[in-house]
């Protein structure tokens, strides 16, 4: 029981089903569950010396309480340090909270400062009440913030990953070859360990401590290279059908309205020659936005229904889901080929008709979201996925449709889609189970898209531009990104500005979509601007990923320097898809920083979206220590693809050497990094 979590104290059975959940299950597991930033509150800031959106330690005396309704329920607290004073406001309280945020009350508060017309404020602060005859001392390092699950605080997670590291950090194995920890100068990891749960210095960013923590992402991403690359020959050692009659395929290219590019041509023959095959097709499809991808994922899904199987193409949205039915049903039609469309508004008469079309071999093609590989959804000859958008969705969710044949003797091919160019070393990183095909040219009639960059000071003049536009006949997107990772801050400024843009722009139509309404309500505001009854519509990054239309010829993107290189161009994509010439118009907030003016700048240079994704990585680079993480597809726990691309070169090396001289470790660094992420599927 030496290392069970129930031999920790304070740890019982309620305690150790919520770790269960965070995929802990040991106290190994536990020295392995990484913080995922660092708080600092080792220092008290004063209120005059505050600036907007840093994270800070105050401390001041509450010289107002009151409950306001604007809208909605509100407990505002005034706090004055003597210096000046700040407003916190709670959306979400208890009456005995604002009875203890009385006057003249001492409270230390830590939150993000935000800046507004009344002046500054923090939204629903840590807080706690200081007694002035025996007040708290302050930290004395940097405070670990975890991933958590609902119910299990931080504190309670700190103190018994704590306990763990005492009585565990020892016993540790190393699992890396000493001959390769000498050859790269790899600090050991019990150390890293140590260090990266109880860091000894404030700044964790000094060259100093990068080390320990370069050492586990170095283990982790050489974890997550073998383990993908273990997926890979696995998969292609299980059988598939071989589909080999190209007929249907062919009579919907001579059918459409245009000619394919060369690059579609090209990745068209790529997939046919690993679906004649009898191994399971596992294919990555890179294209930029607007580039085409559909249409080769059409014809491939022909191929399988022209050889008497299914298809089925799993979007992370419902949006876009409708957007690849309507435009399957266009094409498929004509050619006596079914279409079905599993979504959540349907009726429950509706819904058991889909599915049993589908058990029954009567659909040939399944559109829908991850709802296709729920165990209610019965395949009677399942032969092709096609996954959209793939960075929305896991490896392992993916993975799970491959069960989903009805032919225990095979296994569906798979054709994984991404509108995210991914440059080549991180592409073998985060998709290194697949092959790579790369459509690098847009169909020609597309209309061009300038890029401009406007400070808000001139916003409007951006509205001239959107009237001028709609006198056209045109409409226009308002982007109001993710706001300080809040939701509640995020949905209130799109509907700010979709209050400002109703009573500036009278003669428009104004529409709303964000991230709070619900799924019918999202479609119906989608289908009014599609359907061109909107002018404009105020969004939040909700319509990154969303239907295409070819009328819509200007984006204005709000606060556009906070967002990344990657996320600015997927939203311009939004338009661009007509004829017509298109606007993008990025709003800034003043002062820049050199790296936003750098980002803003590229940009407007290009319209590439592989350039785009080099010069991502490029300004994102090594050492962006605590700011945003991008994901891989596994989870990655303290690694990022793309801040540690400069790792790459050396991994890929190292995982040909362990793979033929240190096969015995394989297992092990899998499963202690990526744990039950990928499910291996027993073969």
């Amino acid at each position: 029981m030496g290392t069970d979590l129930i031999a920790l104290k304070g740890v019982g059975p309620a305690l150790v089903s919520k770790l269960e959940k965070l995929n802990i299950h040991s106290q190994y597991d536990l020295l392995f569950l990484l913080p995922i930033r660092y708080e600092d509150k080792t220092s008290l800031q004063k209120i005059s010396d505050l600036v907007p959106g840093e994270k800070v330690l105050i401390q001041g005396t509450i010289v107002l309480t009151t409950i306001v309704y604007r809208g909605r329920r509100m407990l505002i607290s005034q706090l004055s340090d003597d210096t000046g004073i700040i407003t916190l406001r709670f959306f979400h309280f208890s009456k005995q909270q604002a009875k203890g945020l009385a006057k003249n009350t001492i409270v230390r508060c830590f939150g993000q400062t935000r800046k507004t017309t009344s002046g500054l404020e923090m939204i629903h602060p840590e807080y706690q009440i200081i007694d002035p005859e025996n007040p708290q001392p302050l930290e004395t390092g940097l405070t670990p913030i975890y991933p958590s699950t609902e119910g299990l605080q931080q504190g309670r997670l700190r103190k018994i990953i704590r306990a763990a590291l005492n009585q565990q950090i020892d016993s540790i194995p190393e699992l890396l070859p000493r001959s390769i920890i000498k050859e790269l100068g790899l600090v050991p990891l019990t150390e890293s360990l140590q260090e990266i749960h109880q860091p000894s210095q404030k700044n964790i960013a000094n060259e100093h401590e990068n080390l320990f923590r370069k050492r586990l992402i170095f283990e982790e991403l050489l974890a997550n290279q073998l383990a993908l690359k273990r997926l890979k020959r696995r998969t292609k050692k299980e059988p598939a059908m071989a589909l080999g009659n190209l007929l249907l395929k062919q009579s919907l290219i001579a059918a459409l309205p245009f000619k394919l590019t060369k690059s579609q041509s090209r990745v068209v023959e790529e997939i046919e020659e690993d679906l004649k095959k009898n191994q399971p097709m596992m294919r990555l499809l890179q294209g930029d936005v607007g580039s085409g991808k559909t249409i080769v994922a059409a014809l491939a899904m022909l191929i399988a229904v022209g050889n008497k199987q299914q298809a089925a193409l799993m979007a992370p949205t419902e949006l876009l889901a409708e957007q690849h039915y309507d435009n399957l049903v266009s094409w498929f039609e004509p050619l006596g080929v079914s279409v079905a469309l599993l979504k959540s508004k349907l009726s429950a008469k509706d819904r058991r008709e889909v599915l049993t079309g589908v058990a029954e071999g009567n659909v040939d093609i399944i559109v829908g979201t991850h709802a296709l590989f729920q165990p209610n959804v019965v395949y009677k000859r399942l032969a092709l996925v096609v996954v959209d958008e793939q960075h929305r969705f896991g490896v392992e969710q993916r993975l799970s449709l491959m069960k989903k044949s009805s032919d225990r003797n095979s296994v569906p091919h798979q054709l994984i889609m991404t509108a995210t160019p991914i440059p080549r070393t991180l592409a073998m990183t985060a998709y290194g189970d697949l092959d790579a095909s790369i459509i690098d040219e847009l169909p020609k009639g597309r209309g061009d898209i300038e890029t401009i960059i406007v400070p808000e000071e001139k916003r409007a003049q951006v509205m001239e531009k959107i009237i001028k536009e709609c006198a056209r006949g045109r409409q226009s997107y308002w982007v109001c990104p993710l706001i300080e990772e809040s939701e509640e801050l995020n949905f209130q400024a799109a509907e700010s500005t979709y209050a400002l843009l109703q009573e500036t722009l009278q003669q428009l139509n104004i529409g709303l979509v964000h991230g709070k309404l619900n799924s019918a309500k999202k479609i119906k505001a989608m289908e009014n601007f599609k359907n061109g009854n909107t002018d404009v519509l105020v969004a939040t990054t909700v319509i990154e990923v969303g239907v295409d239309v070819a009328n819509s010829s200007v984006m204005v993107i709000e606060n556009a320097e906070r967002l990344g290189l990657t996320q600015l161009h997927q939203l311009r994509g939004r338009i661009g898809r007509g004829k017509h010439k298109s606007l993008c118009i990025l709003i800034y907030k003043k002062p820049l920083s050199s790296i936003a003016k750098e980002r803003l700048a590229a940009i407007r240079a290009t319209n590439d979206g592989f350039v785009i994704a080099e010069k991502d990585l490029q300004l994102r680079g090594p050492g962006e220590l605590l700011g945003t993480r991008q994901k891989g597809l596994i989870g990655l726990r303290i690694a990022d693809i793309m801040r540690d691309a400069y790792l790459l070169p050396a991994i890929n090396k190292l995982t040909v050497n362990i793979e033929e001289n240190h096969p015995d470790v394989i297992e092990k660094i899998v499963r202690r990094w990526v744990g039950d992420q990928l499910e291996y599927r027993n073969v």
